[in-house]
């Protein structure tokens, strides 16, 4: 997800890009995950995996967005993609920001394993605690692009024996 160190990012974003990504890191910082939102999110993704290739690219690496609105609208130009999610019962915005809130957790926790390791500033340990103890059921998620990329790979480049 994030490929720079937030320090970089901030050097290369212009001002108001910048005010944005701190207005969203806000509200991620905000989220608190819950069981209910996990099993739609689990939901949402099983309604999307038909659609992977459609919803992830495995060779375009393309602009990626840069915001959750940004990505929100990414989702929301694939009227299957949105439909699915809806279907699920969340917005594309929650779809994100739950992706995003778990992404932090699953951070959060692996800091927290490291020796000496602490809470980064602002993350909720509550979100931790529930990753900790969903982590199994977290895991068993398989994401989009990993799937969509797995069948491209099966039809464009056959494995040699």
């Amino acid at each position: 997800m994030l490929k720079l160190p937030v320090l970089v990012l901030a050097c290369l974003l212009p001002l108001s890009a910048f005010a944005q990504a701190d207005r969203d890191t806000q509200e991620i910082n905000r989220y608190v995950l819950t069981e209910a939102a996990l099993a739609k999110y689990a939901s949402a993704v099983e309604k999307l995996r038909p659609l992977a290739s459609q919803v992830a690219s495995c060779e375009d690496e393309g602009e990626e967005a840069s915001s959750i609105h940004a990505l929100a609208a990414r989702i929301d130009g694939n009227p299957a993609a949105r439909a699915a999610i809806q279907s699920a019962g969340l917005t594309t915005r929650e779809y994100v920001v739950f992706t995003m809130g778990l992404f932090q957790a699953a951070m959060a926790a692996w800091a927290l394993d490291q020796p000496g390791g602490t809470l980064p500033p602002g993350f909720q340990k509550k979100n931790v605690d529930f990753y900790n103890a969903h982590k199994a059921a977290i895991e068993a998620i398989r994401p989009l692009d990993e799937s969509a990329c797995d069948e491209y790979a099966e039809e464009e480049e056959p494995v040699e024996e």
